[in-house]
């Protein structure tokens, strides 16, 4: 396989511009809003010439639903993941899992939930 298996993700949100302000805050990044008739999405700033998949903030209640629980499990990657979980509840999200070694190949992991109530993870390798 010459690709990475992930090509895009889509983390759903029930008011955008909360989600919006969240992640923007948490993640210190700009992110871009469209409307495709009704579908709103909050596209992540990517670069598609570097690894890892890109993705957006996105909300039709008819298709997607916010969830702490059910779905897949979104890992964004960060230098050290102690910068984001320090952003995480002054803007209005949940630590679920703090820092965590997970192994010294591997590096560190947590989880919180974010404006949405939507389970996230990140990863960093310190």
């Amino acid at each position: 396989m010459d690709y990475n298996m992930v090509g895009w993700f889509e983390i759903p949100v029930a008011d955008m511009e909360r989600a919006k302000t969240f992640y923007e805050a948490v993640f210190e990044v700009a992110i871009s809003l469209q409307d495709f008739g009704g579908t709103k999405m909050g596209w992540f700033p990517a670069d598609h010439g570097k690894p890892g998949a890109a993705g957006s903030l996105i909300q039709n209640r008819d298709w997607y639903k916010p969830s702490d629980s059910q779905g897949t499990l979104i890992y964004f990657n960060s230098l050290d993941v102690q910068n984001e979980l320090d952003r995480i509840e002054k803007n209005g999200g949940k630590i679920v899992q703090a820092k965590t070694h997970i192994s010294k190949d591997i590096g560190y992991m947590a989880v919180f939930l974010d404006s949405e109530g939507n389970r996230i993870a990140l990863h960093s390798r310190q």
